[in-house]
């Protein structure tokens, strides 16, 4: 089956779902297709403090339900399904879903997110919420006065380390080198903070708890002759080894950093394909908050209305 619309969305987290709206009011009566994770990475989230319009907190869950409803009211055709292929070589651009249906688009909002990479432990789903993290900046004010973990050895975990150090009344870093990877300037800040602790050539083989993450269960120089384990009391696990961005389906059109994220046009969700626009954090390797996300689903949606208008 074959359907036409004016902009096709490809991504239902704030960036996909504040595009719909503007899309919507726009009527541009866009099409929205959530992806294999309705609502994005939120919905892994506990409670969401820093999303404005919500001055009690308010659940990740309920949040994503809140913008979906939201986009749904002012006409969105708000669909469950995953995008498998794209064929951006011409207009209408033709994307095809994993039912069958072909959809062709004037215009397409890419907002397919990013998936923050997990060590791949069964503790990690299980605690999901309950005390592990893949954001400190999302949920770092839960652990006021407590004790964390971070894991990596990179900026972004020195970075989410110090962060969590101004919060936290302790935060161990586990770092399975003998060494950071950080630039020197971050390694330094580490260093000089006094209630951060590094723990070089460790890994995380577990969590343990009873309502909740209590402590860590680690590996010290891991198959050497001196392999040593070792626990720590924690309150919370922040996994700081980096992100994947969701854009494999569209590399052979559109061009991506070293790392894959889609690269705009002068700032602006524009790309190097007139029609089609990138929102959230497909597109940003930096900012990776829920609100940032939803602006730039304003201005691709906005750019879209604008690039309808000019081919009319």
């Amino acid at each position: 089956m074959t359907e036409r619309t004016k902009c096709l969305i490809i991504g239902s987290g704030p960036a996909g779902y504040t595009a719909a709206i503007y899309a919507s009011r726009a009527n541009l009566h866009p099409i929205l297709y959530s992806g294999m994770q309705p609502g994005g990475q939120l919905t892994q989230t506990g409670e969401v403090e820093n999303f404005p319009g919500y001055p009690e907190g308010v659940d990740g869950n309920q949040l994503m339900d809140d913008l979906r409803r939201q986009a749904a009211r002012f006409g969105a055709d708000i669909r469950d399904g995953q995008v498998v292929k794209v064929a951006l070589a011409r207009v209408p651009y033709i994307i095809y879903i994993e039912d069958g249906t072909e959809i062709e688009a004037e215009t397409v909002i890419i907002a397919t997110g990013a998936s923050a990479k997990y060590l791949g432990l069964p503790d990690e789903e299980k605690y999901q919420g309950q005390g592990v993290s893949a954001c400190a900046t999302c949920d770092g004010f839960f652990y006021r006065k407590k004790t964390v973990a971070v894991v990596g050895g990179g900026d972004t975990a020195c970075e989410d380390a110090l962060y969590l150090s101004g919060l936290a009344k302790k935060v161990y870093m586990v770092v399975r080198k003998p060494y950071l990877r950080a630039s020197k300037v971050m390694q330094q800040r580490v260093i000089d903070s006094e209630n951060i602790e590094i723990l070089f050539e460790h890994n995380v083989t577990g969590l343990y708890g009873e309502n909740g993450v209590e402590g860590a269960r680690l590996v010290k120089r891991a198959g050497e002759a001196d392999e040593q384990q070792v626990e720590i009391q924690i309150d919370g696990l922040f996994l700081a080894i980096g992100h994947t961005p969701n854009t494999a389906i569209f590399r052979e059109y559109l061009p991506t950093d070293e790392a894959g994220y889609l690269m705009r046009v002068d700032g602006t969700p524009r790309t190097v394909i007139p029609g089609v626009f990138v929102a959230g954090d497909c597109a940003d390797p930096v900012y990776r908050q829920a609100i940032s996300a939803a602006g730039t689903g304003c201005q691709a949606a906005l750019e879209a209305e604008r690039y309808l208008m000019t081919k009319a």
